[in-house]
Protein backbone atom coordinates (compact mmCIF):
# COMPACT_ATOMS: atom_id res chain seq x y z
CA UNK A 1 0.00 0.00 0.00
CA UNK A 2 0.80 3.31 -0.72
CA UNK A 3 0.13 4.84 2.45
CA UNK A 4 2.75 2.54 4.44
CA UNK A 5 5.60 2.56 1.84
CA UNK A 6 6.13 6.52 2.30
CA UNK A 7 4.87 6.73 6.23
CA UNK A 8 7.16 8.31 8.77
CA UNK A 9 7.14 5.38 10.93
CA UNK A 10 10.63 6.44 13.10
CA UNK A 11 11.63 8.83 15.59
CA UNK A 12 14.97 8.48 13.52
CA UNK A 13 13.51 9.01 10.06
CA UNK A 14 16.32 10.92 7.53
CA UNK A 15 15.08 12.92 4.72
CA UNK A 16 18.15 11.75 3.04
CA UNK A 17 17.29 8.60 3.21
CA UNK A 18 13.98 9.41 1.23
CA UNK A 19 14.60 9.78 -2.47
CA UNK A 20 13.05 12.32 -4.37
CA UNK A 21 12.86 10.80 -7.97
CA UNK A 22 11.37 7.56 -6.43
CA UNK A 23 8.75 6.37 -8.80
CA UNK A 24 8.06 3.13 -6.76
CA UNK A 25 8.72 0.85 -10.04
CA UNK A 26 6.30 2.73 -11.84
CA UNK A 27 6.29 4.13 -15.72
CA UNK A 28 4.39 7.79 -16.23
CA UNK A 29 2.34 6.02 -18.94
CA UNK A 30 1.13 3.54 -16.16
CA UNK A 31 0.10 6.00 -14.10
CA UNK A 32 -1.99 7.62 -16.73
CA UNK A 33 -4.33 4.88 -16.50
CA UNK A 34 -4.81 4.56 -12.44
CA UNK A 35 -5.17 7.70 -11.93
CA UNK A 36 -8.51 8.39 -13.70
CA UNK A 37 -9.29 5.15 -11.93
CA UNK A 38 -8.26 6.51 -8.38
CA UNK A 39 -10.41 9.47 -9.21
CA UNK A 40 -13.77 7.77 -9.62
CA UNK A 41 -13.16 5.51 -6.89
CA UNK A 42 -12.46 8.93 -5.09
CA UNK A 43 -15.54 10.23 -6.04
CA UNK A 44 -17.25 7.51 -4.97
CA UNK A 45 -16.17 7.55 -2.12
CA UNK A 46 -16.57 10.26 -1.38
CA UNK A 47 -20.42 10.43 -2.05
CA UNK A 48 -20.64 8.12 0.56
CA UNK A 49 -18.53 9.96 2.97
CA UNK A 50 -20.40 13.01 2.47
CA UNK A 51 -23.79 11.19 3.54
CA UNK A 52 -22.43 9.00 5.95
CA UNK A 53 -21.43 12.27 8.16
CA UNK A 54 -19.53 9.78 11.05
CA UNK A 55 -16.49 11.97 10.71
CA UNK A 56 -14.19 14.19 8.87
CA UNK A 57 -11.11 14.07 6.42
CA UNK A 58 -8.31 16.92 6.79
CA UNK A 59 -5.65 16.56 4.09
CA UNK A 60 -2.51 18.04 4.86
CA UNK A 61 0.31 19.39 2.67
CA UNK A 62 3.00 20.88 2.80
CA UNK A 63 6.35 20.99 0.76
CA UNK A 64 9.18 23.64 -0.58
CA UNK A 65 9.07 26.39 -2.56
CA UNK A 66 7.91 24.75 -6.56
CA UNK A 67 7.26 21.32 -4.46
CA UNK A 68 3.76 20.70 -6.49
CA UNK A 69 0.95 21.34 -3.89
CA UNK A 70 -1.06 23.32 -6.18
CA UNK A 71 -0.62 20.88 -8.86
CA UNK A 72 -1.70 17.62 -6.64
CA UNK A 73 -4.27 20.17 -5.44
CA UNK A 74 -5.53 20.85 -8.90
CA UNK A 75 -5.47 17.41 -10.23
CA UNK A 76 -6.13 15.06 -7.22
CA UNK A 77 -8.93 17.34 -5.43
CA UNK A 78 -10.28 17.79 -8.93
CA UNK A 79 -11.79 14.15 -8.37
CA UNK A 80 -14.27 15.66 -5.47
CA UNK A 81 -17.29 17.04 -5.18
CA UNK A 82 -17.07 20.75 -4.32
CA UNK A 83 -20.31 20.71 -2.35
CA UNK A 84 -18.01 17.94 0.00
CA UNK A 85 -14.99 19.48 0.01
CA UNK A 86 -12.99 23.29 0.88
CA UNK A 87 -9.48 23.97 -0.16
CA UNK A 88 -7.43 26.63 2.22
CA UNK A 89 -4.65 28.33 0.78
CA UNK A 90 -2.66 29.30 3.91
CA UNK A 91 -0.47 32.69 3.16
CA UNK A 92 1.50 34.85 5.67
CA UNK A 93 -0.93 35.71 8.63
CA UNK A 94 -2.43 39.09 8.51
CA UNK A 95 -2.05 41.19 11.68
CA UNK A 96 -5.47 40.56 13.20
CA UNK A 97 -4.71 36.62 12.74
CA UNK A 98 -1.36 37.24 14.45
CA UNK A 99 -3.05 38.61 18.08
CA UNK A 100 -4.26 34.58 18.45
CA UNK A 101 -2.12 31.65 19.02
CA UNK A 102 -0.18 30.05 15.99
CA UNK A 103 -3.35 26.90 15.52
CA UNK A 104 -6.43 29.49 15.43
CA UNK A 105 -6.64 30.25 11.57
CA UNK A 106 -6.39 27.28 10.98
CA UNK A 107 -8.44 25.29 13.29
CA UNK A 108 -11.49 28.30 12.39
CA UNK A 109 -10.97 26.55 8.59
CA UNK A 110 -10.91 22.52 10.05
CA UNK A 111 -13.67 20.86 7.85
CA UNK A 112 -17.07 19.19 9.18
CA UNK A 113 -18.51 15.84 9.34
CA UNK A 114 -18.93 14.49 6.13
CA UNK A 115 -16.66 17.12 4.36
CA UNK A 116 -12.88 16.60 2.97
CA UNK A 117 -10.84 19.50 3.78
CA UNK A 118 -7.63 20.20 2.20
CA UNK A 119 -4.87 22.76 3.53
CA UNK A 120 -2.49 24.07 1.14
CA UNK A 121 0.15 24.77 3.73
CA UNK A 122 -0.99 25.13 7.38
CA UNK A 123 -0.12 25.57 11.05
CA UNK A 124 3.19 23.46 9.96
CA UNK A 125 4.75 26.99 8.60
CA UNK A 126 5.04 27.79 12.12
CA UNK A 127 7.65 25.15 12.88
CA UNK A 128 8.74 25.99 9.32
CA UNK A 129 8.93 29.84 7.61
CA UNK A 130 9.02 31.27 11.43
CA UNK A 131 11.64 28.73 12.72
CA UNK A 132 14.07 29.69 9.75
CA UNK A 133 13.08 32.91 10.56
CA UNK A 134 12.41 33.39 13.91
CA UNK A 135 12.48 37.00 13.72
CA UNK A 136 9.12 36.63 12.65
CA UNK A 137 7.85 36.03 16.02
CA UNK A 138 8.26 39.31 16.97
CA UNK A 139 4.88 39.66 15.26
CA UNK A 140 2.96 37.29 17.99
CA UNK A 141 4.50 39.23 20.93
CA UNK A 142 7.26 36.60 20.84
CA UNK A 143 11.01 37.84 21.24
CA UNK A 144 13.96 36.10 19.13
CA UNK A 145 15.52 35.14 21.91
CA UNK A 146 12.78 33.10 23.71
CA UNK A 147 12.91 30.13 20.97
CA UNK A 148 14.86 28.30 22.64
CA UNK A 149 14.76 24.18 22.27
CA UNK A 150 11.93 24.19 24.99
CA UNK A 151 9.98 26.71 23.18
CA UNK A 152 10.30 24.42 19.58
CA UNK A 153 9.51 21.70 21.36
CA UNK A 154 6.41 22.86 23.16
CA UNK A 155 4.89 24.11 19.52
CA UNK A 156 5.68 20.64 18.11
CA UNK A 157 4.16 18.64 21.18
CA UNK A 158 1.42 21.51 20.82
CA UNK A 159 0.41 20.62 17.26
CA UNK A 160 0.11 16.69 18.40
CA UNK A 161 -2.05 17.29 20.95
CA UNK A 162 -3.76 19.14 18.40
CA UNK A 163 -4.20 16.66 15.83
CA UNK A 164 -4.76 14.05 18.39
CA UNK A 165 -7.90 16.53 19.59
CA UNK A 166 -9.26 16.30 16.35
CA UNK A 167 -8.48 12.44 16.16
CA UNK A 168 -10.95 12.02 18.71
CA UNK A 169 -13.45 14.42 17.75
CA UNK A 170 -13.47 12.03 14.47
CA UNK A 171 -11.72 13.99 12.06
CA UNK A 172 -9.00 12.26 10.49
CA UNK A 173 -5.56 13.89 9.68
CA UNK A 174 -4.01 12.59 6.31
CA UNK A 175 -0.47 14.79 6.03
CA UNK A 176 1.45 14.98 2.92
CA UNK A 177 5.22 16.32 2.74
CA UNK A 178 6.15 16.91 -1.12
CA UNK A 179 9.68 15.80 -1.25
CA UNK A 180 11.82 17.51 -4.22
CA UNK A 181 15.56 17.85 -4.97
CA UNK A 182 17.14 20.76 -4.69
CA UNK A 183 17.91 20.47 -8.80
CA UNK A 184 14.43 19.28 -9.51
CA UNK A 185 13.37 23.25 -7.69
CA UNK A 186 15.97 25.00 -9.73
CA UNK A 187 14.78 23.67 -12.82
CA UNK A 188 10.82 24.87 -12.02
CA UNK A 189 11.99 28.06 -10.72
CA UNK A 190 13.83 28.31 -13.83
CA UNK A 191 10.99 27.26 -15.99
CA UNK A 192 8.57 29.95 -14.55
CA UNK A 193 11.31 32.87 -15.01
CA UNK A 194 11.50 31.69 -18.79
CA UNK A 195 7.66 31.15 -19.81
CA UNK A 196 5.78 34.44 -19.66
CA UNK A 197 2.54 33.02 -18.84
CA UNK A 198 4.42 31.60 -15.95
CA UNK A 199 5.82 34.52 -14.61
CA UNK A 200 3.20 35.67 -12.39
CA UNK A 201 4.16 32.32 -9.86
CA UNK A 202 7.73 33.84 -9.37
CA UNK A 203 8.85 35.58 -6.49
CA UNK A 204 11.75 37.04 -5.34
CA UNK A 205 11.19 35.10 -1.91
CA UNK A 206 11.75 32.12 -3.78
CA UNK A 207 15.14 32.92 -4.60
CA UNK A 208 15.57 34.18 -1.07
CA UNK A 209 14.30 31.30 0.29
CA UNK A 210 16.47 28.84 -1.98
CA UNK A 211 19.46 30.21 -0.19
CA UNK A 212 18.31 28.48 2.73
CA UNK A 213 17.91 25.26 1.44
CA UNK A 214 19.38 23.39 4.12
CA UNK A 215 18.35 25.34 6.91
CA UNK A 216 14.54 24.44 5.36
CA UNK A 217 15.56 20.58 5.07
CA UNK A 218 16.69 20.39 8.73
CA UNK A 219 13.37 21.97 9.46
CA UNK A 220 11.18 19.95 7.70
CA UNK A 221 13.27 16.85 9.10
CA UNK A 222 12.76 17.34 12.53
CA UNK A 223 8.84 18.31 11.95
CA UNK A 224 8.61 15.00 10.30
CA UNK A 225 10.07 13.51 13.22
CA UNK A 226 8.33 15.06 15.66
CA UNK A 227 4.93 15.57 14.72
CA UNK A 228 4.58 11.99 12.43
CA UNK A 229 2.00 10.54 15.31
CA UNK A 230 -0.04 6.94 15.09
CA UNK A 231 -3.07 9.24 14.93
CA UNK A 232 -1.53 11.32 12.12
CA UNK A 233 1.42 10.09 10.27
CA UNK A 234 3.47 11.92 7.91
CA UNK A 235 3.80 10.73 4.31
CA UNK A 236 6.84 11.72 2.92
CA UNK A 237 5.75 11.57 -1.59
CA UNK A 238 8.55 11.82 -3.93
CA UNK A 239 8.06 15.04 -5.70
CA UNK A 240 10.36 15.64 -8.85
CA UNK A 241 8.40 13.33 -10.71
CA UNK A 242 4.73 15.34 -10.75
CA UNK A 243 2.44 12.40 -12.53
CA UNK A 244 3.97 10.21 -9.77
CA UNK A 245 3.19 12.60 -6.95
CA UNK A 246 -0.29 13.18 -8.03
CA UNK A 247 -1.12 9.13 -8.11
CA UNK A 248 0.25 9.03 -4.98
CA UNK A 249 -1.52 11.12 -2.89
CA UNK A 250 -4.51 10.17 -4.79
CA UNK A 251 -3.83 6.79 -3.97
CA UNK A 252 -3.16 7.24 0.24
CA UNK A 253 -6.41 9.26 -0.06
CA UNK A 254 -8.20 6.55 -1.59
CA UNK A 255 -6.48 3.51 0.57
CA UNK A 256 -7.88 6.00 3.88
CA UNK A 257 -11.58 6.40 2.85
CA UNK A 258 -11.36 2.70 2.21
CA UNK A 259 -10.29 2.39 5.44
CA UNK A 260 -12.97 4.68 6.90
CA UNK A 261 -15.70 2.26 4.54
CA UNK A 262 -18.37 5.24 4.33
CA UNK A 263 -21.95 3.87 3.92
CA UNK A 264 -25.03 5.26 2.93
CA UNK A 265 -27.21 5.65 5.84
CA UNK A 266 -30.34 3.07 6.47
CA UNK A 267 -33.61 4.00 6.53
CA UNK A 268 -35.89 1.51 8.08
CA UNK A 269 -39.06 1.95 10.81
CA UNK A 270 -41.69 4.75 10.25
CA UNK A 271 -38.96 6.82 8.10
CA UNK A 272 -39.10 4.07 5.09
CA UNK A 273 -42.67 3.61 5.46
CA UNK A 274 -43.06 7.31 5.30
CA UNK A 275 -41.03 7.29 2.38
CA UNK A 276 -43.05 4.63 0.68
CA UNK A 277 -46.25 6.80 1.12
CA UNK A 278 -44.51 10.17 -0.49
CA UNK A 279 -43.65 7.62 -3.16
CA UNK A 280 -46.74 6.34 -4.00
CA UNK A 281 -48.01 9.87 -3.42
CA UNK A 282 -45.70 11.01 -6.51
CA UNK A 283 -46.74 8.20 -8.61
CA UNK A 284 -50.41 9.43 -8.28
CA UNK A 285 -49.82 13.11 -9.71
CA UNK A 286 -49.56 13.95 -13.06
Amino acid sequence: MFGERFRVQSAHFRLKDCDPADIAGMTQGAAGHELPRDLEEMFALQDRFYAWKRCALLVVIQAPDAGGKDGVVKHVMTGLNPAGCQVHSFKEPSSGELEHDFLWRCAAQLPGRGMIGVFNRSYYEEVLVVRVHPELLAAQGIETGEADDLFWERRYQDIVNFERTLTHSRTRVLKFFLNISRAEQKRRLLARLEDPEKFWKFSPKDYEERLRWDDYQAAYETMLRRTSSAEAPWHVVPADHKWFTRLAVARVIVETLRELNPTYPTVVGERLAQMKRFRDLLEKQE
